[in-house]
């Protein structure tokens, strides 16, 4: 061993005074790795055992940072445990599935005590120390009921602590702050705000009521334990995309990434560009290493997730004191603290069937269509003498499908354009973003709603496992369409021969034979009414969002029947309807404990851009 080397572990078995540290840092010493990679890698697996911390060295033995100084990031929590631990989980399992995820599903239930701070990997055994005494100092005074208010706004839902009892813990943050800063001296900032305990954080306005008649099925036991738990996480991805491989990939090439189910993948999202398209550039949590690897073989994770546990305090004035000490980290996913098998008491199970189930419906209009730009001649100039396809500006689309009259059938069923297609796209990727989970997709017989659900459900990732359900009975009134006879629209085979996802199974309500040329608005809105019932019918048993992809004029005839609401004056309806742009959405959902269903905030912001005029350059010169 060299000198700097014996005296750095010298040092360290001296001021800690403790035979765990010796007995896990010297028979990896002993076996040659140097001294600060082997604290580096006990402080990085909690220090539990020598074997784990062996396991990360052989592990990282390509990890380019090994040696480089960078310590832990450390935060201290105070978390419940036993049956209230049990409730909350519950509540964050129910409160996803029936709200989406919003920001507190993102780590476990906790209070905050102090920010993360810095330790260096020497001293990270006086840490446990300082905790200990910390808690020592505050067991007696520590309440033995911890009292929760529930407050809740517009964004927020969570568990206020008040009056004394806050005082108390606050109490014992700043005196963990102060041990810290003595034994290992390290920076701590303690809370000194409002103490609290986050339910919900940044959900959609319209979930309040649902999130807080799920809080209030929590029963709050007064018998809670509660623990102050340690962590430590990697500072260098605090800011990263977190991803958890969920297949084995052996890499291809050199530059790729071996990824092995269960292995956490950080992404830096602002550094992405040498990635093709379905892949990301990341760094692998088990290996340290950095390559490409394909995005289909992970899926979302919480950075929290790749948090370590190192030690914990329990508050119990009825525990045995000998076992109050700093406890051994769990080895459970997302760190939570695994409290013993219990039964679960009647009165929670009831309180959450009690809870409001919602369906939902979300009505869209289809994109920007081809002709709504370069007029109804739009055919005409991008038309060949014999009668083929080509592309005169960037805004048409790249191709056409095939359909078996060729180009002319699609004059009076024109195709989105190309900002038309990235516009679905984008409202596709903002639906994935607010966790909402699309269960169902109904789609009017019009090509351009058709390549409107597709796209969608391409950003969302379910192009794959969601048929598109072409319904004609959500079709457009055919008295505004052009022809005077039945439109003339894609069949299925042919969607289905141009690679679109169709459900070639499903019974429309309205057949395409039924859609008779400029009928009364009395039989449209009827068709709507009864083919948008059919539809919440046939997904009576989906808790989710049903996607119908429709005409601007379906998010008055199809939202209406839903809302019990009885159909507009003609006029008024045409007028309402010239006002809805592209992407323009309605948002149902169900309140059965009220019997009914209600208009509320879309789960995405609007879309809204200017327009972009033709521009010739020759006439630009000739001008100048």
């Amino acid at each position: 061993m060299a000198a700097g080397e014996t005296q750095l572990y010298a040092k360290v078995s001296n001021k800690l005074k403790s035979r765990s540290t010796s007995s896990l840092l010297e028979p990896l010493v002993a076996m040659g790795f140097p001294a600060h990679t082997a604290l580096k890698a006990l402080a990085a697996t909690g220090r539990k055992t020598a074997e784990d911390a062996l396991d990360w060295l052989h592990c990282h033995c390509n990890d380019p940072s090994l040696d480089d100084p960078i310590p832990q990031e450390y935060g201290l929590f105070l978390c419940p445990t036993g049956p209230l631990l049990e409730k909350l989980q519950e509540f964050w399992r129910e409160s996803k599935r029936q709200c989406a995820k919003n920001r507190a599903h993102e780590i476990f239930p906790h209070m905050t005590l102090c920010d993360f701070f810095t330790c260096e990997d020497h001293k990270v055994e006086c840490l446990y120390e300082a905790l200990k005494r910390a808690g020592d100092q505050i067991l007696g005074s520590f309440p033995s009921v911890v009292p929760l208010v529930l407050h809740s706004s517009v964004s927020y839902l969570g568990f206020f602590v008040n009056d004394s009892p806050a005082d108390i813990i606050r109490e014992f943050a700043m005196m963990f702050a102060k041990e810290a800063s003595i034994l290992a001296d390290c920076t701590v900032k303690p809370c000194t705000k409002q103490l609290h305990m986050t339910l919900a954080h940044k959900f959609y306005p319209h979930h309040q009521r649902t999130l807080e008649q799920l809080a209030k099925g929590i029963p709050l036991s007064p018998g809670c334990q509660w623990t102050a738990a340690l962590y430590s996480r990697d500072m260098r991805f605090v800011h990263y995309q977190t991803l958890r491989a969920i297949f084995q990939y052996k890499p291809q090439n050199m530059d790729e990434l071996m990824l092995s189910p269960g292995d956490y993948i950080f992404v830096d999202p602002t550094h992405q560009e040498e990635a093709s398209e379905g892949w990301v550039i990341g760094i692998s949590r088990w290996t340290g290493c950095r390559g490409f690897l394909p995005e289909n073989y992970t899926e979302r994770a919480n950075e929290s997730d790749t948090w370590v546990k190192h030690r914990t305090y329990t508050f119990s004035v009825a525990m045995n004191p000998n076992s109050r000490k700093d406890g051994e980290a769990s080895s459970g996913r997302n760190g939570e603290l695994h409290p013993p098998q219990t039964c679960r008491s009647v009165s929670s199970v009831q309180a959450l069937q009690a809870t409001v189930m919602r369906r939902s419906v979300l009505v869209v209009r289809h994109g920007e269509r081809v002709d709504q730009i370069f007029g109804k001649s739009w055919l005409q100039q991008c038309s060949t003498a014999d009668g083929k396809y080509y592309r005169p500006d960037l805004n048409f689309p790249c191709s056409l499908p095939r359909r078996r009259n060729g180009i002319k059938d699609f004059e009076n069923d024109p195709p989105l354009s190309s900002c038309g297609i990235f516009q679905s796209r984008l409202v596709g990727e903002a639906l994935l973003d607010s966790g909402i989970r699309i269960t169902s997709a109904f789609v009017s017989p019009a090509l351009r709603c058709v390549q409107t659900a597709k796209h969608i459900l391409e950003e969302l990732k379910l192009e794959k496992k969601i048929k598109i359900r072409v319904e004609p009975g959500i079709f457009e009134w055919t008295k505004w369409e052009v022809s005077k006879t039945s439109p003339t629209l894609m069949t299925l085979e042919e969607l289905k021969e141009a690679n679109f996802n169709v459900d070639t199974n499903y019974r429309p309500t309205f057949p395409l034979s039924s859609l008779l040329p400029a009928e009364s608005y009395e039989e449209y809105v009827h068709r709507c009414s009864v083919s948008v019932e059919q539809i919440v019918s046939t997904c009576s048993k989906d808790v989710g969002v049903t996607l119908i992809v429709s005409h601007g004029s379906a998010l008055d005839s199809c939202t209406r029947p839903l809302l019990g609401l009885p159909p507009r004056e003609s006029g008024d309806f045409a007028q309402l309807v010239r006002k809805i742009p592209s992407l323009g959405m309605c948002f149902c959902e169900e309140n059965k404990k009220e019997g009914k269903w209600e208009l509320v905030d879309p789960p995405v912001k609007t879309l809204t851009h200017g327009s972009n005029s033709a521009f010739n350059w020759r006439n630009w010169i000739l001008g100048s």
